[in-house]
């Protein structure tokens, strides 16, 4: 071989922005940390409990779309390259999912509306391109806030706006018109505001009901887009009117984001969007939103893995098209896991050792994550002192809060762990704590 300048690494400075951006840590370390300490008990990821799942099942689910595609009168060839061949961007279960979303929400979708996206996520990222055209463009949202929308918007170089949660949870509506005013008062325009109404990640909390509809008013009087995300909606702790904000949309102002993470399983990395609004061209030409999403898809991920789409179709139908029923075990489960995680919180933090050492919890409706104030900054380098120490994982909530804060702030998800887990994780956070509280 002949020799030849030294290639010299790539300088981060010179590649995107985002790249050196902490918030795109955050979500790798969030992503990656319960590996590293694979014998701790950890609270730290929001995925669903494993014993939920078995492989045997996927075959039967597959099997029950294919059958289902030659109800539909489909050959042996058609069937083939509905499986076997690149398909359509917007997916090939639209009136599938359409049918389950009208028995599970109430939601009357046109299978039109829909775009099937490489989980959620994909769609948090098509939406946002799509929506916010200008460097003016401003997205709000609720804060503390999923790292993974601030992620996307972060890539996508837009410009987001705290808008704290109100007392009960969620945005509070006055604050949403206050600070949509102030973005439009320094010359840019809110565009819309992103929001988790039930059991939101990080914090856990729900939306009131009246809250929900002044919402809808207040983003509606301010021409605010709503990006509604509702992962967690299934899973409350006792039951109760919980209506989405897309159920109670009656302009088509709420753009919706639904993911089968959480109520199917996660690997099959499948999320919607409903996109019903209106979009005209300067000719006149009307589409829907969703054929413009389609557009941006197709250059993106091409289109949705078929083999996906097929084994949550063959799940919506096997279940009848009703996955609230379907998921009626897994409510339960994470109901009463939320529960004992509070109750041992309760037992070991009595309340004259919490006002003593400063520590306090919220108390949500259902979901996966409760949130704990702690006398200590419960950053990256506690959490791994706290998992070497004591065995115990848990997640920093600092980078949930786009506008700062929340630095003694720790997220709990107890979805993944058993009772007797939980038991014995929140025994020896509590004894973390207090070593830490002792040693000031």
């Amino acid at each position: 071989m002949t020799g030849g300048p030294e290639i010299r690494p790539l300088a981060l400075g010179e590649l995107h922005g985002s790249l050196a951006d902490p918030l795109l840590d955050a979500m790798t370390f969030l992503n990656e940390v319960t590996t590293r300490y694979p014998d701790a008990i950890s609270f730290a990821p929001g995925r669903p409990y494993e014993g939920f799942f078995e492989p045997e099942h996927i075959q039967d689910y597959l099997d029950a779309y294919l059958d289902h595609l030659r109800e539909r009168g489909l050959g042996p060839e058609a069937v083939r390259s509905t499986l076997f061949q690149y398909g359509p961007t917007k997916g090939i279960i639209p009136d599938l999912v359409a049918r389950t979303l009208a028995n599970d929400e109430g939601l009357d979708v046109a299978p039109e509306a829909l775009v099937l996206t490489v989980g959620a996520q994909e769609g948090m990222l098509l939406v946002l391109r799509a929506l916010c055209a200008t460097a003016d463009d401003v997205l709000l949202v609720s804060s503390p806030c999923y790292v993974g929308v601030t992620g996307a918007a972060r890539l996508l170089d837009l410009t987001t706006v705290p808008v704290p949660e109100g007392p009960q949870g969620g945005p509070d509506p006055e604050a949403v018109a206050a600070v949509a005013r102030a973005v439009r008062e320094r010359g840019q325009r809110p565009r819309a505001l992103y929001v988790v109404p039930d059991f939101a990640n990080p914090s856990g909390t729900s939306m009131p009901l009246a809250a929900r509809a002044r919402l809808l008013d207040v983003a509606a009087a301010e021409g605010l887009l709503v990006v509604e995300d509702n992962p967690y909606g299934f899973f409350a702790r006792s039951p109760g009117e919980r209506p989405t904000l897309k159920a109670l949309d009656r302009r088509r102002q709420v753009v919706y984001l639904g993911s089968f993470a959480k109520t199917c399983f996660p690997g099959a990395r499948l999320g919607y969007v409903v996109a019903d609004q209106e979009v005209e061209s300067a000719g006149g030409r009307r589409t829907l939103l969703a054929d413009e999403l389609a557009k941006l898809k197709s250059m993106t991920t091409v289109n949705t893995p078929a083999l996906s789409q097929a084994v949550i179709g063959g799940m919506l139908i096997r279940h009848d098209f009703r996955l609230r029923k379907a998921n009626a075990a897994a409510t339960a489960f994470y109901a009463a896991n939320l529960g004992t995680m509070l109750d041992e919180l309760e037992r070991h933090f009595p309340a004259p050792l919490r006002r003593e050492l400063g520590v306090s919890w919220n108390r949500p409706e259902g979901g996966f994550f409760a949130v704990l104030t702690v006398p200590f900054d419960a950053d990256e380098r506690a959490m791994e002192r706290c998992a070497r120490e004591r065995g115990v994982l848990w997640t920093p909530m600092a980078p949930f809060y786009p506008g700062g804060g929340g630095e003694r702030r720790l997220r709990l998800s107890c979805s993944s762990l058993t009772v007797d887990q939980i038991k014995d994780g929140v025994a020896a956070l509590a004894h973390f704590i207090k070593d830490q509280a002792a040693a000031g």
